[in-house]
């Protein structure tokens, strides 16, 4: 930007002037916006020519998804399945978490981790039980802390001793050979 006199304005402030191009008389902005395509391939063309797209990740495998009819909702799909979201009723979600819990309670080694497992999903099926929710009807019943407790510690004794025999029944590992050195030191 030139400082350049213009009638009207005081010395030493900036010429702000649309610049314009010869010929067309039209902004040389928009001229340049007209041209950004062939600015943009003669920039691939030269990353091409200096090997930047070689051995790029993926090269000569298939696009995913590519072929396939458009699906506005691709990106919540992806999203779902990516965090593994579950989008079910209340009460189909109870219904899983109910045939999931005693395979989630084995996992848990304190009593109390188990009581505290027990206790939130007790408490989510009593919530759904006075929440009125459209779709299908709850079915699952608050589980007894005591005999599932019980329960737990009976499927953990079965776990131990199956574990044990296991121990009992494998062949002992026979010692290791003492293992030779690849030098030895002369002595003298």
């Amino acid at each position: 930007m030139g400082t350049s006199e213009t009638p009207g304005r005081s010395p030493g402030t900036p010429d702000r002037s649309v610049e314009r191009d010869e010929r067309t008389g039209r902004a040389a902005a928009a001229q340049r916006m007209q041209q950004k395509d062939q600015w943009v391939d003669l920039q691939i063309q030269e990353a091409m020519k200096r090997g930047d797209f070689d051995n790029l990740p993926g090269a000569g495998k298939p696009i995913k998804g590519l072929g396939t009819t458009h699906d506005p909702d691709w990106w919540l799909k992806k999203l779902v399945e990516r965090e593994k979201i579950s989008v079910l009723p209340p009460a189909l979600q109870l219904r899983k978490d109910d045939a999931e819990l005693d395979a989630k309670l084995d996992r848990h080694t304190a009593e109390s981790e188990v009581r505290r497992e027990l206790e939130e999903f007790n408490a989510r099926v009593m919530k759904a039980r006075y929440t009125p929710v459209d779709g299908p009807p709850l079915v699952t019943m608050p589980r007894d802390v005591e005999v599932e407790v019980d329960d737990w510690r009976e499927r953990r004794l079965a776990r131990r001793r199956e574990s044990a025999a296991r121990r009992a029944a494998a062949p002992a590992p026979q010692p290791a050979a003492p293992r030779r050195r690849w030098f030895r030191r002369r002595s003298g």
